[in-house]
């Protein structure tokens, strides 16, 4: 069951003018099932995107990264689920071509102004000829409103569809910020294993698009990890159709810029904790936070350690405060100077430990009262930076489970 997380009401989740969204059954993997998802996006719309670091990155990602670079104006996304198209070689470059090609026969448009996506299985053949036969159909389902029922289209071992949706104010006009997401497991920053597709009316300037993205990125996808695994075909595109009626915003350090921003981060970090709230298995939804670091890179570092140690999070799902395996994880994160002497832990309200220690007041039976709430904060503070400042990282993480262990030796099944 994920933790403290529903599927998002679809009236909840704003149309965005200039977007379009059809569903279609493709029988990419399985029949009867809605599996391909097309995204069509009004003329004079601007797409970025930031992609995974995996350098066994799948098909799709180096199309879109392609496309992207051409620059000719992106004006359709085409997602199927149940086949990543990764570790599938020429072939599937070919194969992720041919969708592109013919979403733009339909279209009119030429192939570089279609992104593919693909999720699921990989180094499994991509049954393009069943996703460009029912291509027709998700076209003709196109609508506005569609987008709680796209977050379920690109779902994988998801167990709740993933959306969020805000609304802003910008020189008196409503600008709305809509995203879905998909994601459980190989969950990793740089980035997590996921999709994930936020639109927006605002009337942004094309090249402020990129570091947006980039920048909401790192606030969000890039800050959470459920098991550690970085996937092949991590993608996050952000797209803007400009159809909003205020001042078009061309400078990166304007109110109205700042006003956009605040709303796509706080909608992608929606989707993110979405992601690690549902993650494979989990009971329970942890935010790690370090403290005092020399700088902000540095306490990033420490909160993977803690994050992703899978001794700590089976420690979480068993709620036994074993919580030495937290001040280990902080030991070995690779800060060669760290002052031991200067660390403290708190577990919630709890202080656990201080200058490397255990806490005098410290009772195991509050370490466990803590453990057992199915949302919980670690923090740590290292006191390493100086004392007028206290750089912090936040990541977001959740336990290890035996059901982690069941979904993913069973996912082909």
């Amino acid at each position: 069951m994920p933790v403290n997380l529903a599927a998002p009401d679809p009236a909840s989740l704003h149309a965005v003018p200039g977007v379009e969204i059809g569903i279609a059954m493709a029988g990419v993997r399985k029949a009867m099932r809605r599996d391909l998802t097309v995204l069509t996006l009004a003329e004079g719309s601007a797409v970025a995107g930031v992609f995974t670091k995996n350098r066994f990155c799948a098909a799709p990602v180096q199309l879109c990264r392609k496309h992207l670079a051409a620059d000719h104006g992106i004006r359709a996304i085409v997602v199927n689920t149940g086949n990543a198209n990764a570790g599938t070689g020429e072939d599937g470059l070919v194969r992720a071509r041919s969708t592109c090609i013919a979403l733009a026969r339909h279209m009119n448009l030429a192939p570089e102004q279609v992104l593919p996506f693909s999720t699921g299985v990989i180094m499994e053949t991509l049954p393009n000829d069943r996703i460009e036969a029912a291509l027709p159909a998700a076209l003709a389902d196109r609508g506005a409103e569609r987008w709680a029922d796209a977050a379920t289209a690109i779902m994988t071992t998801d167990t709740v569809p993933k959306g969020a949706s805000k609304q802003v104010l910008i020189e008196g006009e409503v600008v709305t910020v809509t995203g879905i997401a998909k994601g459980a497991g190989m969950i990793r920053p740089n980035m997590a294993t996921m999709l994930g597709f936020v639109a927006t009316d605002a009337h942004i300037a094309p090249s402020l698009l990129q570091a947006l993205v980039s920048e909401a990125a790192d606030a969000s996808f890039n800050r959470i990890t459920v098991d550690g695994d970085t996937s092949t075909n991590d993608s996050f595109v952000l797209v803007a159709t400009r159809q909003a009626a205020h001042t078009e915003i061309t400078d990166a350090g304007s109110p109205e810029a700042a006003t956009l921003r605040e709303a796509i981060v706080a909608v992608s970090q929606q989707l993110a904790q979405a992601i690690v709230r549902d993650g494979e298995g989990a009971t329970k939804f942890i935010t790690v936070q370090v403290d005092g670091g020399a700088n902000e890179a540095e306490c990033r570092q420490v909160a993977y350690a803690i994050a992703h140690s899978p001794l700590v999070k089976t420690a979480f799902f068993a709620s036994d405060p074993n919580l030495g395996r937290i001040l280990a994880a902080v030991g070995y994160a690779g800060i060669d100077d760290l002052d031991q002497g200067l660390i403290d832990l708190w577990l919630d309200d709890v202080h656990v430990a201080t200058k490397g220690g255990r806490h005098p007041d410290y009772q195991e039976a509050d370490g466990a009262r803590v453990m057992k709430r199915a949302e919980i904060t670690v923090r740590v503070d290292l006191h390493r930076g100086p004392s007028d400042r206290k750089p912090c990282a936040v990541v977001w993480t959740c336990d290890f489970s035996y059901d982690y262990v069941k979904i993913n030796a069973d996912y082909r099944s």
